[in-house]
């Protein structure tokens, strides 16, 4: 099955505070990663490419500040969502966590009711279809309620499989995905399917997509993978 839950990286040093984060964000229908050390943070960034990282301030060895500072200035994850959680709640120190690239920052002690409407806040960016809304590029525009797609105007027919392709293209138009990232998100991580499955299906989208005529919008990205535009 396709991973089509949006990923949530939490990266918090107190083991009681990580594990009720864990369990309300997954009772939210989220899949959740979870680290407390800072560096281990920085490997999952890279191998789990998660949708949004939750991240303490407070860590042993790197600090969140810094973890937030490493995943923005890398053109991979720069438009990963970060919420900052830290128990520092001067101005000046929520002022230097925004500066640092992080997109919002939640002070200690929180209400989860409240940190869990910012997290689907952000997500809305990173993961909007999966939160029920529509996307668009250009001329292409895609309702993940309906599971229509239109492009000019005409509707487009395509199979389940091209569907949530495009969708994982239009939720980041620009971004390179390898066909690695491209199988996770759209064949799952727990089933193997050969990397050349990936070209078939890409090949059957820019079909449908320029049917009517039009450019293809799919970018072939030598030796990297595909992007939107």
């Amino acid at each position: 099955m396709a991973d089509l839950q949006p990923t949530v990286l939490v990266v918090e040093d107190e083991p009681a505070q990580l594990e009720v984060l864990a369990y309300n964000l997954e009772g939210e229908g989220f899949r959740v990663v979870r680290t407390q050390n800072g560096s281990e943070a920085l490997l999952l960034v890279e191998e789990e490419a998660p949708d949004l990282v939750l991240l303490d301030w407070m860590l042993p060895g790197t600090s969140g500040i810094e973890i937030c500072r490493q995943i923005k200035t890398n053109p991979a994850h720069r438009l990963t969502p970060v919420i900052m959680l830290s128990a520092r709640s001067e101005e000046v120190d929520k002022v230097r966590g925004l500066e640092t690239g992080a997109d919002d920052y939640v002070v200690k002690p929180y209400s989860l009711v409240e940190l869990l409407a910012r997290v689907r806040a952000q997500l809305r960016r990173s993961r909007a279809a999966a939160l029920g809304e529509r996307l668009s590029f250009d001329d292409i525009v895609l309702d993940s309620e309906t599971h229509k797609v239109f492009r000019k105007g005409h509707e487009l027919k395509l199979g389940p499989t091209e569907f949530r392709l495009l969708t994982t293209f239009l939720e980041k138009p620009g971004r390179v995905w390898s066909r690695e990232q491209l199988l996770d998100r759209v064949w799952g991580r727990d089933i193997y399917v050969d990397t050349r499955t990936v070209d078939v299906h890409i090949g059957r989208l820019r079909k449908a997509l320029m049917r009517d005529g039009g450019e293809d919008p799919i970018r072939t990205v030598r030796g990297a993978g595909y992007a939107l535009g």
